[in-house]
């Protein structure tokens, strides 16, 4: 989820959304509605999130969520896929309607987009084998714990101390090393082993650490500032996925269990 944005590209983007706003509109849902299409981006390079399959479609996680949105608001939903270093500019220029990408909601963001949702949280967490007798942070003081090198994970538990800590090339590895007891722990990014889970079956466990540094960043569906009914037509649609089962179906065929 580290999906950074340049100070550059905001104060330029500030500047284009000055314009847009500066030429009076009537509100995206109107027009939306009008067309009978919701025009929603993706990189379509991020899975199981978004990504071409065989069939050269473009689908996953976050497809399947604009799909239902759009749906549920009365129109079809149209997948556009967009690099992700001009995603933003896009949709200021109008080429889509919103962005429904695995995009972090940050300040910077905030300043030249509005949000629906949060859609999912995504984040640090410290995972141990299925069996194991740990069932906190303080039961892992002494042991031994596995992080990929050179990651903020790595900085985290360093910053932490109590433990040993040994480094690994990625995910893998530290999986591995995990199921044969040569760590005690793993501290990785929750969703990645999640995917692990559901494709391989893995027998590891996510310890409860609600108020872990990083342990939830929020992702968020970017639409154009001012369109209030757009958006409130959006997080209906969303907020209505969550209650009636849709959104969990979802997130657990592609993630393997329910993160939003």
């Amino acid at each position: 989820m580290n999906r950074v944005f340049s100070g550059i590209a905001v104060a330029a983007l500030l500047l284009a959304s000055t314009f847009t706003t500066a030429s009076a509109r009537a509100d995206d849902l109107e027009k939306i509605k009008a067309a009978g299409e919701l025009k929603i981006s993706m990189s379509g390079q991020y899975p199981p999130f978004n990504f071409v399959n065989d069939q050269n479609e473009v689908v996953g996680f976050d497809a399947d969520i604009g799909k239902a949105i759009a749906e549920r608001i009365g129109v079809k939903g149209t997948i556009i896929t967009t690099a992700w270093d001009g995603i933003i500019a896009g949709l200021l220029a109008n080429k889509y309607d919103t962005v429904v990408g695995s995009m972090t909601i940050t300040p910077e963001r905030e300043k030249v987009v509005d949000f629906v949702g949060p859609y999912y949280h995504a984040g640090r967490a410290v995972f141990v084998n299925e069996d194991s007798k740990v069932q906190s942070l303080d039961d892992l003081k002494g042991k031994t714990l596995g992080v990929t090198l050179g990651e903020t994970h790595e900085k985290w538990a360093r910053e932490q101390g109590g433990w040993d800590i040994r480094t690994y090339k990625g995910l893998p590895e530290l999986l591995l090393e995990l199921k044969a007891g040569r760590v005690d722990a793993i501290v990785v990014d929750n969703i990645p082993v999640m995917v692990a889970v559901k494709e391989t079956g893995e027998k590891v466990r996510k310890l409860d650490t609600p108020n872990i540094e990083g342990g939830s960043v929020a992702i968020g569906i970017a639409i154009r500032k001012d369109n209030p009914q757009l958006k409130a037509a959006m997080q209906k649609a969303l907020d209505d996925m969550m209650a009636d089962g849709t959104y969990k179906k979802i997130s657990t065929q592609w993630v393997g269990s329910d993160i939003r």
